[in-house]
This record gives structure tokens, sequence and C-alpha cells, in this order.
């Protein structure tokens, strides 16, 4: 449903630079980060696995996509009762660099198309080995936040993984919405039943 283009890294970039945030260029730069609290560390837990491979140093990101993360993967688990894997976050240009020379595919380090996960607001979930079912539900979870602006994603199909740019506008919109996923099977007739939904608040009119 999300094929990677040219036209999505350009739309990556353009929120990248409209928050004004930084390409992070090596460890330095990352720790310094770090140590601010512009990135926080994301944590496993009951909903979200982290693949035992990804650095430890790198198990990070920007606040708003953290917060993302934990509310994508609460609602898949509520829905499936399994974790959703994490399998890439944030990346240093010099990362970037190493990867390009290992996958000719992977995103540049530099200009107008470079790796969103360069900035912190990029995660990849892994889409192997999820069922058809689980697929479809990710899918209609990812259209319904790229239709309100807030995520770009990419079905990237060489790693089989879902690669989601999270927009500063996130958590605006989060302080607005009660997000509690809901699955009212009981409300629907057999194959008219919603993959998800959402409850919405006092924000929501």
């Amino acid at each position: 449903m999300f094929r990677p283009s040219h036209e999505s890294l350009l739309l990556q970039n353009a929120e990248i630079d409209r928050l004004e945030l930084p390409r992070i260029q090596d460890d330095t730069e990352l720790e310094a980060l770090k140590a601010d609290g512009s990135l926080l560390a994301i944590v496993p837990n009951e909903s979200l696995k982290i693949e035992p491979s990804l650095d430890p140093s790198r198990r990070y990101c920007r606040p708003w996509t953290l917060d993302f993360v934990n509310d994508l993967s609460q609602a898949y688990y509520n829905r499936f009762h399994a974790q959703i894997q994490l399998n890439s976050a944030v990346r240093t240009v010099k990362v970037q660099r190493k990867l390009r020379r290992h996958n000719r595919n992977a995103a540049p380090a530099e200009g107008d198309t470079a790796s969103s996960h360069l900035a912190g607001v990029t995660i990849d979930l892994q889409r192997r080995g999820l069922s058809k079912e689980q697929i479809t539900w990710m899918e209609h979870y990812l259209f319904y936040m790229k239709a309100l602006g807030l995520v770009e994603p990419e079905e990237e199909r060489r790693h089989w993984c879902f690669h989601i740019m999270v927009s500063g506008h996130y958590d605006e919109w989060r302080d607005t919405q009660d997000i509690v996923p809901v699955d009212h099977r009981e409300d629907h007739p057999e194959n008219e039943v919603p993959d998800n939904q959402v409850a919405l608040g006092s924000g929501a009119n």
C-alpha cells in the first residue's frame, strides 16, 4: 500500500526541515541529544519487543515518535495479543553511510532525500512474519494516520518492514484526543468488523 518513492523521501525531509532538526552526524552528537532529552529511550514492554541485534545506543527516538510507537504497539496488542517488533530507530550519518555500502537501496546520508532516521523521527517495525490480517490492520492504522498528516509510511519489501516517519504534529493531535483503541466486534455483523478504530475524546467534533 505504501510503496517507497522519491516523493515520500522528499516529504519526510520537508518535515524534518520544518521542525529544524539536525541530521545527527556521529555518536558525539547522538549522545548530546540523549543527554538533553531531545531523544528518548524506546523501552520494550508487553506490547513492544526490540530486534536483539539493534545496537542499544540506537534504541532512541524523538519524544513524539516514542508516543506514536507506544500508542500503535498497544493498539496492536489489544487487537492481536501479540507484540510488534521494532527493528530500527535513530541512526547517525556515519551509520547510514556504512549501511549504504552494504545495501544500495538504502536512502542516502545527505541531501533532500536523506534517510529520516538521521533526525530520530523514524522507526522501522517488522512486517516479516505477520499474518495477512495483521498486515491489513497495520496498513489501515497507518492509512488513517497518514490521512491526518501525522505519519509518512513506506512498506520496505527488501527488509519486510514498515518504515514510519512520525510528524511533529503527532503530539499536538494526541493532546486533543483520548487515544483508546477499541474493538466493538459485538456492534458489527460478521464480515463488517472494522480492523481497528480509535476512540476520540474531548477534542473530537
